[in-house]
């Protein structure tokens, strides 16, 4: 049942269906650790209430399941991310979303497809770290035009302060846990991003490509 304070309880979870209004995005369903018949019936009290779906580290064999009682939700296998839109909207603003590495690539297709599940018109550019930063270079004029930017990166984290030092726009960084022994997981690279000496990065947690995309819909619109 809804509570006149916006969620549904529904035993096992609250689910907030007041956050659409809020922050202009209904709940996201976070499903690691969730039983795939707890998920199903968050989503289907989403839907009851006419609300996007967006469900993060979603597993392939729990959205075959999903798939059955929703046949619209869609999935990227890469990102691990299920989603079903209830109404498109036209696409706003403009994100970029640049990866260091091709290792990288599936945390920043987290942060693309939420951000283009959130009603962003968002674009990929992949493998352009430090290492051959000629390739970063050949884009430059490109990112000079987007409102804000996520850089995703493993290793030792340079590429996030090396892109804030050449744009205008908000950075977003997102710590990897790619790379040997000694980044830790994605902990050199998160307390790299953190030191940056460029002005205008914000860094989320390791590996969260859905925060940062979440972060960049609210700065794009």
């Amino acid at each position: 049942m809804v509570s006149e304070t916006g969620f549904c309880d529904l035993g096992f979870a609250k689910v907030d269906i007041d956050r659409h209004r809020r922050r202009g995005f209904p709940e996201v369903i976070y499903c690691a650790g969730k039983t795939r018949e707890h998920i199903r019936e968050i989503c289907r009290k989403l839907i009851a209430n006419k609300q996007d779906l967006l469900l993060t580290r979603l597993d392939k064999p729990v959205y075959a399941y999903l798939k059955k009682s929703f046949p619209r939700l869609k999935y990227n296998i890469s990102a691990r991310l299920g989603y079903s839109v209830a109404v498109k909207r036209p696409a706003k603003g403009l994100a970029v979303v640049i990866s260091a590495g091709t290792s990288d690539i599936p945390i920043a297709d987290e942060a693309f497809v939420t951000l283009e599940v959130m009603g962003n018109r968002a674009v990929k550019l992949y493998d352009v770290g430090v290492a051959g930063v000629h390739r970063l270079m050949h884009n430059l004029d490109y990112l000079k035009k987007a409102k804000v930017i996520v850089v995703v990166a493993g290793m030792e984290g340079a590429l996030a302060s090396l892109v804030s030092g050449l744009v205008s726009s908000p950075v977003i960084a997102v710590p990897t846990s790619c790379g040997y022994g000694a980044s830790f997981g994605g902990l050199a690279a998160l307390l790299s991003m953190l030191n940056g000496c460029s002005p205008g990065v914000t860094v989320v947690n390791i590996d969260n490509g859905f925060g940062a995309g979440y972060f960049a819909s609210l700065i794009n619109k």
